[in-house]
């Protein structure tokens, strides 16, 4: 990677590593490393020291050699297909499968399932590690993904999700009595300041983010919450929920650090989709039932007080 980047005249004053890795999308150690090997410098070639902080106008050069890049291979993994045509496949993902091979996730995801099932008819925009795919849900996230088997539909419905069209609503159980019946969470997120893994409403540089939710039952202790995103941030629901002081359930990341009511993994589910068929224009909506695990986890929260269906 050769690229430069140049402070604006709102750069926030924190550390260079901490900007650079935000925009660069590296975590802050690697960006560490590439500053110690002169892999990031000034534009003039100057070392750019630890304690650094960013002014406006400072510009900073990156040659970065990318990391060497996996490949998704086709595996015969069964798939629950919701929906599929020439153009587009709706796919129900269950918890615990990534959506495209990562470190430490080589093989065993949702694309290298599909790569079988569609018989490598997949859109080539994602490139060799993401084709098809549109949108992404976490790994312990179940629910309904959209993937697009041309390179043109890719295209109509990435374009979709930036206009935000695509109306995306899950269902999560959250910890704590939700007071209001209805309302609105918008907190911008971005990384967070020293957890790269986690995204934070704190974050110094970050992106509007709304999430609208509704509650469909209390519980002592609990609540059964409707969310719909207008935007997509990363972990953006998890993230806001645990901003309002209700993480959701079993999510270790953004809440208790122990698993309860039986479940580890986030009770979160991708339950609808609504959007325009990026060909036909038809619009079509998809709704699943709620998985085994999320039931199962009402079911031991006892007598509900039931708010809207």
């Amino acid at each position: 990677m050769n690229k430069e980047i140049l402070a604006g005249p709102d750069a926030p004053n924190i550390r260079a590593d901490a900007f650079l890795a935000e925009q660069l999308g590296f975590s802050r150690n690697a960006v560490q490393r590439a500053i110690e090997t002169g892999e990031i410098t000034f534009a003039d070639g100057k070392k750019i020291k630890k304690n650094h902080l960013v002014s406006p106008g400072d510009r900073f050069c990156c040659a970065i050699a990318p990391p060497a890049e996996l490949e998704a291979a086709p595996q015969n993994i069964p798939l629950d297909i919701v929906y599929e045509d020439e153009d587009i496949v709706v796919v129900n993902k269950p918890r615990g499968m990534v959506v495209h091979p990562a470190p430490g996730h080589p093989d065993q995801t949702l694309v290298n399932a599909l790569l079988h099932h569609c018989a490598g008819n997949l859109a080539g925009i994602g490139g060799v590690i993401r084709p098809g795919i549109v949108h992404r849900i976490d790994k312990d996230t179940s629910g309904l993904l959209i993937v697009a088997k041309s390179d043109p539909a890719h295209q109509r419905l990435t374009d979709q999700l930036r206009d935000r069209e695509v109306a995306r609503i899950y269902e999560a159980v959250v910890i704590g009595r939700v007071g209001q019946d209805t309302g609105t969470i918008d907190l911008p997120i971005g990384r967070h300041p020293t957890d790269r893994k986690r995204m934070s409403t704190a974050a110094k540089i970050a992106r509007d983010a709304v999430t609208h939710y509704t509650v469909l039952a209390r519980y002592n202790g609990y609540t059964h919450i409707r969310c719909e995103l207008e935007t997509g941030r990363t972990h953006q629901i998890r993230a806001h929920l645990a901003a309002i002081g209700h993480p959701v359930l079993g999510d270790l990341t953004y809440g208790r650090a122990k698993p309860e009511k039986g479940i580890a993994g986030q009770c979160l589910h991708a339950r609808t989709l609504r959007f325009d068929h990026p060909i036909t224009g038809a619009q079509l909506t998809f709704t699943t039932d709620l998985p085994g695990y999320f039931t199962d986890v009402l079911a031991r929260l006892g007598p509900a007080e039931i708010i809207s269906d």
